[in-house]
């Protein structure tokens, strides 16, 4: 009888060590995506394109408050090396509701997603401000929803600010990288995007411009107006070969 004990205690342990932990079960990774990244995993489905979104403030090499939602770059960077070696992956649709944040992650961003080869497209839903908006003109098509507003204005400094003329040259010489990537990208004109930039008396504690939805276009900032699925169906026509 003990014998017998000896093997059913075997027995339940070989069957207890098959089970999976709590750790390898969906809903464990499901919650562990969730919390790093802010995605949840969906049903896996065969599709030729990804979809990546920047959301929140744009964190650079400071790391920012707990409370704020923030786009980290470090996270975003390696994600674009790996979709542009992917062969699975035709095509990447950049969704942004962003307040903007660090222009060098920014700018880096920007400048990772305007020299793929692969078709991209961006789609500013909400609003695409400050640094923002070179990453939706990054893209090889832009889209912006009818009510989203982008925020054009000049580049500010956080901190301890020396006041000496060194500083100033710093400044507009990143504000010029900023404006050359914009007028490079899009079809607004080096002299209308400096106009919405330095305009005054429409911000009440700022100078610069907000312009929503058809005023980007009109802008020619953004190539049109539109929402999901027409962002959708311009990267699909995009992967075909299309213009």
């Amino acid at each position: 009888m003990s014998k017998g004990g000896r093997n059913l205690r075997l027995d339940q342990g070989a069957k207890t060590e098959d089970l999976p932990s709590e750790k390898d079960s969906p809903t464990s990774a499901n919650v562990e995506t969730m919390q790093e990244f802010g995605q949840l995993r969906l049903p896996s489905t065969e599709s030729n394109l990804h979809v990546m979104t920047i959301v929140g403030q744009i964190e650079g090499h400071m790391i920012l408050p707990p409370q704020n939602k923030t786009t980290k770059y470090e996270h975003i960077i390696p994600q674009l090396v790996a979709i542009e070696q992917n062969p699975k992956i035709e095509g990447l649709l950049v969704v942004l509701n962003t307040v903007g944040g660090d222009v060098e992650a920014g700018l880096a961003i920007a400048e990772m997603l305007a020299t793929m080869s692969k078709p991209t497209v961006s789609l500013v839903l909400g609003g695409g401000h400050s640094i923002g908006v070179p990453i939706a003109v990054g893209a090889r098509y832009s889209f912006i929803a009818e009510t989203a507003t982008m925020t054009i204005h000049p580049i500010r400094l956080t901190g301890l600010v020396i006041g000496v003329p060194q500083t100033f040259e710093y400044l507009d010489k990143m504000q010029e990288r900023v404006v050359r990537f914009v007028v490079n990208n899009s079809g607004i004109s080096t002299e209308c995007f400096r106009e919405l930039m330095f305009r005054t008396g429409e911000l009440a504690r700022d100078i610069g411009t907000v312009v929503i939805g058809k005023e980007a276009v009109q802008a020619r900032l953004i190539n049109e107006v539109g929402g999901l699925a027409q962002a959708l169906a311009k990267l699909r026509q995009l992967c075909r070969g299309g213009e």
